[in-house]
């Protein structure tokens, strides 16, 4: 089968690999028809992780079970299914909590956590391929309405950026009739708005310096606030009556810059904490890593950041953090989505054929003006 291969820094190719197949009979295959790249692959495409070469990328997935174990259930060939990126066995003590992006099961010895195609969480193949084995199929696969191809630009979001946003908000605290702001306006950012949006919010505020990506956010119902033109905490003061949002979500992570372009990790972090009132609550879903070789100081090489712990605990501010566990919001989210209440496809900006994928990342990298969201089809 052809898929997208990681060779090394931002060296990623088209290669011909042996079939994904069925090695458990609790897996199934699924012929991938739509799989996404997302923020968090950039990571690993700039060398900023451990990835070996030779991984398989993409944990954004979908597609139609073309093959099933002799221990499946409920899945059957012909499905479309949309499939979590974190890998989940259903039976752990996290997996039994709910807790799927912590699977004790599926993750490397010592650690917690299994995805698809993703540095130092597990050895799972990604889904920019033509299949994919999911393993703990009856538990991974999400089940589309008759609906799933018309929709099925929509439906892919499920399986990380809109359970991802919608959980940035729910690690904030978020309530109905709260306001928020948003650091960053890259896909999970604007999933963020969305879920915000669907979810109440009084007041959605989201700090980006891209204008395309800032004009998404609009469309989405989000005040944007250009952080090159002026100090974005003060433009979220200046939002709320000098108070701060009730909420905020960080949806930048490890690589985040100043309006110079220069690399600050602690950047977005310490921002919320003086853009968020006192006692409001921060939710964090950008990526944050335990080590960066590739860091610009020696702190964040041992993936340490300086936080204005003072000011936050003196304003009694809450942080939540950690990647979502998808399981938990997206059978709601797909029910959105075929009521025609959510459409997160709307900041989908280029849909290309898997060939087309290593010049995609290369856009995607750079921040080219009008690449905001990029789809790939792999069977196309």
């Amino acid at each position: 089968m052809k898929a997208l291969v990681y060779h090394g820094t931002k060296d990623v190719r088209i290669d011909t690999v042996p079939d994904a197949k069925i090695e458990k009979p609790t897996d199934v295959v699924v012929r991938i028809t739509t799989t996404n790249i997302c923020g968090s692959d950039l990571h690993m495409y700039e060398g900023r992780t451990d990835v070996e070469k030779g991984k398989i990328l993409g944990h954004e997935n979908l597609g139609e079970v073309e093959a099933v174990g002799g221990a499946v259930v409920s899945v059957k060939v012909g499905d479309h299914v949309c499939l979590p990126f974190n890998i989940g066995c259903g039976f752990c003590a996290n997996c039994e909590r709910g807790l799927t992006g912590f699977c004790l099961t599926c993750a490397l010895p010592g650690s917690a956590g299994a995805a698809y195609g993703f540095a130092g969480m597990g050895p799972y193949s990604g889904g920019q391929a033509e299949y994919l084995r999911v393993p703990y199929a009856d538990f991974n696969c999400l089940q589309l309405p008759a609906d799933a191809k018309a929709k099925e630009s929509d439906y892919v979001m499920l399986s990380d950026i809109f359970p991802t946003g919608w959980h940035a908000t729910v690690l904030a605290g978020m309530n109905p009739g709260d306001s928020v702001v948003i650091y960053g306006a890259g896909p999970v950012g604007l999933m963020a708005a969305l879920s915000a949006r669907i979810r109440g919010a009084s007041k959605i505020m989201i700090v980006d310096r891209h204008p395309d990506r800032l004009q998404l956010a609009e469309q989405i119902g989000a005040i944007s606030i250009n952080d090159s033109k002026g100090d974005a905490v003060e433009q979220v003061l200046a939002l709320t009556e000098g108070a701060g949002a009730d909420c905020g979500c960080e949806a930048v992570g490890y690589q985040c810059h100043d309006h110079h372009g220069h690399e600050v990790p602690n950047l977005t972090m310490n921002n919320l904490v003086s853009s968020v009132k006192a006692t409001g609550g921060i939710g964090v879903i950008g990526v944050f890593i335990p080590k960066d070789p590739g860091a610009v100081d020696a702190l964040a090489k041992k993936g340490q950041i300086v936080l204005d712990f003072g000011k936050l605990w003196s304003k009694g501010q809450k942080i939540a953090s950690g990647q979502a566990n998808v399981k938990q919001y997206n059978r709601k989210l797909r029910d959105l989505i075929h009521a025609g209440i959510a459409k997160p496809s709307i900041i989908i900006s280029h849909e290309l054929p898997l060939d087309q994928a290593p010049a995609a990342y290369k856009n995607f990298d750079e921040r080219t003006a009008g690449w905001t969201k990029v789809i790939l089809k792999p069977t196309a």
